[in-house]
């Protein structure tokens, strides 16, 4: 049955501080980068406040986590629950498969298993691993990306969560390529659509190709400078997705001016009558 969820990006003006991981290559280590913003919601505030607002699950952002001690986790966790809220997919927006430095690789590939835990441990159901960096049309890139995103599912999947990736850098820039990773992923990885991350003449029939094997849509519209969205555009885009069957999260995405809630509320408007539909 298809829902309404949000990702935390769509609010990131007013959940705090940002918390962005960065590869120091001189140590060889990863590091922390704090952004500074404006806190009108914590994030174990969050799950009740998006559910008084008619919205049924969340996708939250590595970097928006203030800490992720255990006693924290378990906060997360139970606030959630208690708003009676989906804590569908921990977005990992930070790391590298297919880069050409193997040190960097490997701590990249230790620093997702850790953030797996932490998934397993605040409840998330699924993480997004980001695919890689390297071209669509890097075939070694495909397999390296492959083979590790096969070991990243097996790992987590005893820990209760499900390793999946999206449309987002550039090995998955392109429907064939996220096609030709997945299959080689041997099914045990699952996927996400975001309408923003496709580009061209044949955007549509891209995000027509991916859609139906997605766990969630990330509905992603063009913005004018005022954040209106592009109204025949998105619904092309959401007819594209009801045509091919899907039926499962429509996660809203804004990230143009003013208040963002008020965004959220356009483009959830817009899409109510599809996510109505598919029901």
């Amino acid at each position: 049955m298809s829902y309404f969820s949000i990702s935390t990006w769509s609010l990131h003006r007013i959940l705090g501080p940002l918390h962005w991981t960065v590869w120091d290559a001189e140590s060889g280590t990863h590091a922390i980068n704090v952004q500074e913003q404006p806190l009108l919601h914590t994030l174990l505030e969050l799950p009740a406040e998006a559910a008084s607002r008619g919205y049924q699950a969340l996708e939250v952002c590595h970097f928006h986590f203030p800490t992720t001690e255990p006693e924290y986790l378990e906060e997360l966790c139970a606030s959630f629950q208690s708003a009676g809220m989906r804590f569908d997919t921990l977005l990992l927006d930070y790391g590298d498969l297919t880069n050409a430095d193997e040190n960097r690789r490997t701590a990249d590939q230790a620093f997702i298993k850790q953030w797996i835990d932490i998934a397993s441990l605040c409840g998330a159901k699924q993480i997004r691993v980001i695919a890689g960096e390297a071209l669509p049309t890097d075939k070694a890139a495909l397999q390296l990306s492959a083979a590790s995103l096969h070991e990243l599912a097996q790992y987590a999947a005893p820990k209760g969560v499900h390793v999946i990736t999206e449309n987002f850098k550039a090995l998955t820039s392109t429907a064939s390529s996220s096609l030709e990773l997945l299959e080689q992923a041997d099914k045990s990885v699952g996927f996400i659509t975001d309408f923003g991350n496709y580009h061209g003449i044949g955007k549509i029939d891209e995000i027509g190709a991916t859609t139906p094997i997605s766990v969630s849509v990330h509905v992603k519209p063009t913005y004018d400078s005022n954040g209106i969205p592009d109204q025949e555009e998105l619904v092309a885009y959401l007819e594209k997705v009801q045509e091919v069957g899907f039926d499962g999260a429509y996660v809203l995405i804004y990230d143009g001016p003013g208040d963002m809630w008020e965004g959220l509320a356009r483009v959830k408007a817009l899409t109510a009558p599809f996510v109505l539909t598919a029901r």
